[in-house]
């Protein structure tokens, strides 16, 4: 199994079949997407809790425990996006997984396409929030409507660039964001200048910017937000 990189977003593939589970690691992997299989239920439960994907796909029938008995064990526990794998012609399975809190489903057999936009449809819905709100990391209000930034009763405003990564890292709280990414979400090639932004931005959030609580830096990796 291949090393998760925490600045992709994960997608967990469980299907008994290895032709589909070797096409969809491939198609998805060559899009950006970090790929884990697994052949039956109970290994897909143990990667799901190794691994903590965006988002799961599910064959309806595996060996072991089921796509039925993993979606509703999954959504026990968190709120990850699942899309069944049913044969076609397959209502009630359809139906079943709908009601176990299935985001959506595909029928045997399909196009990897097909696929591919269901999950980016999904995850850009998952990772999307609403401007007009207001957020709080700590004792720091964001405003991103109005960009501005509220920390002890002391306002201060935030840039377009500034704003550009906090709509993403509070659309995706404990992820990893390379300098690189970070570079092209606020258009800021030099590494300096982005590690210079972080700074400032720590400066409006954090009580102590010297020892950040919320935007932290992963060593060798970038930084990452954590709300809690």
């Amino acid at each position: 199994m291949t090393a998760i990189s925490p600045s992709k977003e994960t997608i967990l593939v469980a299907d008994d079949e290895a032709s589909i589970r070797r096409i969809l690691e491939t198609r998805l992997s060559m899009i950006g997407y970090q790929v884990v299989t697994a052949c039956d239920g109970n290994e897909a439960l143990a990667l799901f809790r190794n691994c903590e994907p965006d988002l799961v796909v599910l064959d309806v029938m595996m060996p072991g425990q089921s796509g039925f008995d993993l979606a509703k064990e999954i959504k026990k526990k968190v709120s990850v996006p699942i899309i069944m794998l049913t044969a076609k012609g397959e209502v009630e399975n359809r139906i079943k997984g709908l009601e176990l809190g299935a985001d959506d489903y595909l029928g045997k057999p399909f196009e990897p396409k097909e696929l591919h936009l269901r999950i980016q449809n999904i995850l850009s819905k998952k990772n999307r929030i609403d401007l007009s709100k207001k957020y709080q990391i700590g004792k720091a209000v964001i405003d991103l409507n109005k960009m501005t930034i509220k920390l002890d009763n002391n306002q201060k405003k935030i840039n377009v660039s500034e704003k550009n990564i906090l709509t993403e890292m509070l659309s995706n709280p404990g992820k990893t964001f390379s300098r690189e990414h970070i570079g092209q979400l606020s258009g800021i090639l030099q590494e300096r200048s982005i590690d210079v932004m972080i700074t400032r931005l720590r400066q409006k959030i954090e009580l102590d910017p010297k020892n950040p609580k919320y935007l932290q830096t992963i060593r060798g990796a970038g930084y990452v937000l954590w709300i809690e």
